[in-house]
């Protein structure tokens, strides 16, 4: 089971002038945190993976920064803002390298809020199938969150981008990464056709507040729909190119493959890139195994779609035999972020298996069981959500 840890947070303030952009700034670069803020789910150390606690997701449509889940591969580099530059080349007319300062005074700054999520949310739903390799995350591996930065497109374009079909924008960041016995700096990649979309961004601020260095200070990329591996921290460069990022993580890691692969015959079978996440949905409150007593009782929990996003949420109290349509609390006007949604239902004593699925706008749901989505890697964990709990 993870361990909780609590460590005092920096950068706390939720509101950002030019008077004190420089002072919150300063104190993101320096802190480096081997423990995380707030009350995450600590699944390793190092790289530091953590996820949100489940309740706590539940209480903010805005997950705070400190309570933001962390998926690090590595090491979390510690920069100095002042000295930090981005370059930018590859199929590009002009090559660049690019300050903060520069980004901020040359590009319309663009707010979008967008959810993040990791490739393996979920991922402990798996292991009742059978063998998964990673942290077994449970559904606290995501976020919502207001992303303030440019526009990528904006800077492509300034830079000459090529325009043509099949190409690809590879990013490579300053962490080491950590894999077993082997170490790389961090680098993936995204087709030009998504990272020339609008809501694609060069990040800097994060719910109003500069990054904090977990989340990637002093600039991340935030590509929204995709998996959060395709939004690396810590940007250090960004090339246009020919092919995907000839890197590990880019080649052999995030690929979705069928439940028929073994880690053996990984390297044969066939395989598909990890890039749009799937319609999801998760149980937040009540907690799995609660003991509850008889009577109405609140069912609460969020909902991610995809372009056609969530257009109904439906829970069930008896495993999937009968269904009560959820009301929606919240959403945003975006397609990038969640919903909220709640049901109050009646339960009778006994033992109950609750269950939560999602439609999206063309009538696309979930699967019912993990079974059919298995895979020896754990990703992309979005069958109906089960939570088992007692009344009486």
């Amino acid at each position: 089971m993870p361990t909780r840890r609590t460590v005092l947070q920096g950068a706390s303030c939720l509101l950002v002038t030019h008077t004190t952009w420089s002072t919150l700034a300063a104190s993101a670069a320096t802190a480096a945190p081997t423990e995380p803020a707030s009350d995450l789910l600590v699944h390793s150390k190092l790289p530091l993976n953590a996820e949100t606690p489940i309740a706590k997701l539940r209480s903010s449509f805005v997950t705070p920064q400190a309570d933001f889940y962390i998926r690090d591969h590595g090491t979390v580099p510690k920069i100095d803002e002042t000295g930090y530059r981005l370059k930018i080349g590859g199929k590009v007319e002009t090559p660049v390298e690019l300050s903060l300062s520069d980004l901020k005074s040359r590009f319309p700054e663009r707010n979008v809020m967008a959810v993040m999520q990791c490739a393996g949310n979920r991922r402990a739903d798996m292991v009742d199938v059978g063998y998964v390799e990673g942290d077994l995350w449970g559904p606290g591996a995501i976020g919502n969150a207001e992303w303030t930065g440019v526009s990528l497109a904006d800077v492509l374009s300034a830079a000459g981008a090529e325009d043509g079909t099949g190409l690809h924008v590879a990013f490579f960041a300053h962490d080491e990464v950590v894999m077993k016995d082997d170490r790389f700096d961090y680098g993936v990649s995204i087709p030009l056709e998504k990272a020339m979309t609008p809501d694609v961004l060069l990040a800097w601020a994060m719910n109003g507040e500069p990054l904090m260095a977990e989340h990637g200070f002093p600039l991340r990329v935030v590509v929204p729909g995709y998996a959060g591996t395709r939004s690396p921290k810590w940007l250090a460069s960004i090339m246009v190119q020919d092919e995907e990022a000839d890197t590990p993580i880019q080649r052999k890691e995030y690929r979705l493959f069928p439940p028929t692969t073994t880690k053996e015959s990984a390297d044969k079978d066939p395989n598909v890139v990890i890039n749009d996440m799937p319609s999801n949905a998760a149980i937040c409150i009540p907690a799995a195994g609660a003991t509850l007593k008889p009577g109405t009782t609140k069912i609460e929990g969020y909902a991610i779609g995809t372009q056609n996003g969530v257009a109904k949420v439906e829970v069930s109290y008896d495993g999937g035999e009968i269904w009560h349509e959820a009301t929606i609390d919240k959403q945003a006007d975006t397609q990038w972020a969640w919903i909220f949604w709640s049901v109050v239902l009646d339960l009778p004593t006994g033992q109950h298996q609750l269950a939560v699925r999602s439609f999206d706008g063309v009538g696309g749901s979930q699967p019912d069981d993990i079974a059919k989505i298995w895979n020896w890697k754990g990703y992309l964990a979005y069958s109906w959500h089960r939570v088992s709990i007692r009344v009486g």
